[in-house]
């Protein structure tokens, strides 16, 4: 049986996003304060979950919807976050290593998934132009008199 490859852009991204929350988890064996320690942590914490949901996503985004994606992704991460450590302190199970590793599997899962389609990201049509406007709804100035009145 051959194993599955990740050729595509989409595959790597998906693949990245599930491996990097179990990446965030094994650097916290290192020292306290290393920066190799909490620099992955915070870019995990703050990014990842809201990511999974957005970015595997398989039609092509428009052009504004990268900034679009990521103004949205960190608020999403943060508030997942924040509802996965509020839910650990409510049960008196508060670890680092339980808050990262629910988000890990959150966001392992979530990567599999089908993204949240965005406004600006989807494939739909454009506004329509002046003359692909339907018959009646152009815009049409009133006529004036001779002496520039209305």
């Amino acid at each position: 049986m051959a194993r599955p490859r990740l050729t595509t852009p989409l595959a790597r991204s998906r693949a990245a996003l599930a491996a990097s929350g179990w990446v965030a988890l094994a650097v916290t064996a290192l020292p306290g304060d290393s920066p190799l320690r909490w620099i992955p942590v915070l870019a995990f914490v703050g990014l990842a979950p809201g990511l999974a949901l957005l970015l595997p996503r398989p039609a092509a985004p428009r052009p504004g919807a990268g900034l679009e994606l990521f103004a949205f992704a960190a608020p999403l991460s943060l508030s997942l976050a924040t509802l996965t450590a509020t839910g650990l302190f409510l049960a008196a199970a508060f670890s680092v290593g339980a808050f990262l590793g629910i988000l890990a599997g959150f966001v392992t899962v979530a990567a599999l998934l089908p993204g949240v389609p965005l406004p600006a990201a989807g494939s739909g049509p454009e506004e329509p132009g002046p003359d692909e406007r339907p018959a009646g709804t152009a815009f049409r100035f009133r006529e004036r008199g001779r002496d520039g009145t209305g």
